[in-house]
């Protein structure tokens, strides 16, 4: 990968850290927010704390001033977060909020959450953290704004563990589908534009329940597309104007989401051939049906909301089933389909940050620290593919630290 220069943009990065940072309370802390930033974006390679330092400033003290600002400074990660929300609305025409996830490799026990964890999307187990983030996506790129770390019960539950890394009192264990609420609440406070469709597979990390996710959402009145297993639940009948196939009560008969396509085609569901939304690909045959999930309101009352299920089979040899239920029962095919493929641009940006931005990198092994490199990076990478291309060379940014 070769390094960026801080030329031929529309905000320089000093007008951007200025804004983005103004938030930490102290001029240095500020001063080396600028510098990581600049670091991460000018540093070819690995980016260990010393190459970044290197690359900023010719001072010895310089790399430990910045691991010290990442690992240990108390600076609130929030607010930087919620002005990076705003900075990219303001920057990127978005289409979703897409819930996303990285997997942090790592070899010792001694990072904060991690730990032994079987990935479904690739089949095997890995040792790692798992970042849960929620991106602001066009139909092009998608940026990061927001992370919570996954802390197992092995985690949350050591007392030597939580004061090892500093993580607060008030963090407790939260499955995958909790973070993903929260950030999408989170989200809701920061944002300063109307709330857009959530998009979410939570399923390949190994999210549990794709329900309770589909549930918090419908709880807090916001349009999702979710992928959903197909053993899920659900229900026809002929208050969604549809045709039973056996008569009955009019309570609806409850299938599996997988059997509902298998069932009777012609009678539940239609069938679409539908183009890419750019004009450039394949077209992708597509099934759908009205239904309706077993769920219960905040109160305990039953709920009867009708969702639009959407069956769509991959390209390849095997032809893979993927379900996707979504709020949006009145949107066009053609664009539901658009909002589902922001999960891959999610994925790529993830690789990217990896690949580029040092997003693997950290060499801290601290609650705080963790969140503090995943807001730099993030902020590096929005800057990076909003406000300039990428040309090569760098430069130093301190003559001291």
């Amino acid at each position: 990968m070769g390094a960026y220069a801080l030329t031929a943009t529309r905000t320089s990065l000093p007008v951007f850290a200025e804004r983005i940072f103004e938030c930490l309370p102290r001029v240095d802390q500020r001063r080396w927010a600028q510098a990581y930033v600049h670091s991460l974006l000018t540093t070819s390679g690995k980016k260990s704390v010393r190459r970044l330092a290197a690359a900023i400033s010719s001072s010895p003290a310089a790399s430990q001033s910045l691991h010290q600002f990442v690992n240990a400074s108390p600076w609130d990660w929030m607010p930087v977060r919620a002005e990076l929300t705003r900075w990219v609305e303001q920057q990127m025409t978005s289409r979703a909020w897409v819930l996303g996830q990285a997997v942090l490799r790592k070899r010792g026990e001694h990072s904060c959450g991690v730990h032994r964890r079987f990935l479904p999307s690739t089949g095997r187990s890995v040792t790692c953290q798992l970042g849960v983030g929620v991106f602001l996506s066009s139909y092009d790129q998608a940026v990061p704004v927001d992370w919570r770390l996954l802390l197992p019960g092995s985690w949350t539950k050591d007392p030597e563990r939580r004061l090892r890394t500093r993580i607060p009192d008030e963090i407790g264990p939260r499955s995958v589908e909790q973070h993903a609420l929260d950030l999408v609440d989170a989200l809701g406070a920061a944002s300063r534009t109307a709330p857009l469709p959530v998009v979410a597979d939570l399923e390949a990390v190994g999210g549990t329940s794709a329900e309770a996710l589909v549930r918090g959402l419908a709880l807090r009145g916001r349009d999702f597309v979710v992928a959903v297993p197909d053993t899920l639940q659900v229900t026809v009948g002929r208050h969604l104007r549809l045709q039973r196939p056996h008569g009955g009560d009019g309570q609806g008969l409850v299938l599996s989401a997988r059997s509902l396509f298998e069932f009777d085609a012609g009678t539940l569901t239609r069938m679409e051939s539908v183009a890419p939304w750019d004009g450039r690909g394949r077209r992708t045959t597509v099934m759908s049906s009205f239904v309706r999930l077993p769920q219960r309101g905040a109160n305990g009352d039953r709920i009867h909301r009708t969702y639009r299920l959407l069956a769509t089979r991959s390209d390849s040899g095997r032809r893979t089933l993927q379900l996707w239920l979504t709020s949006l029962t009145h949107t066009r095919t053609e664009s539901l389909l658009a909002l589902t493929r922001t999960l891959g641009q999610a994925g790529r940006s993830v690789r990217e940050m990896s690949d580029e931005f040092g997003l693997l990198d950290f060499e801290g092994r601290s609650y705080p620290g963790w969140h503090h490199h995943m807001s730099l990076v993030s902020a590096a990478y929005a800057y990076s593919r909003i406000e300039r291309r990428p040309t090569g060379g760098g430069e130093r940014m301190l003559a001291a630290a």
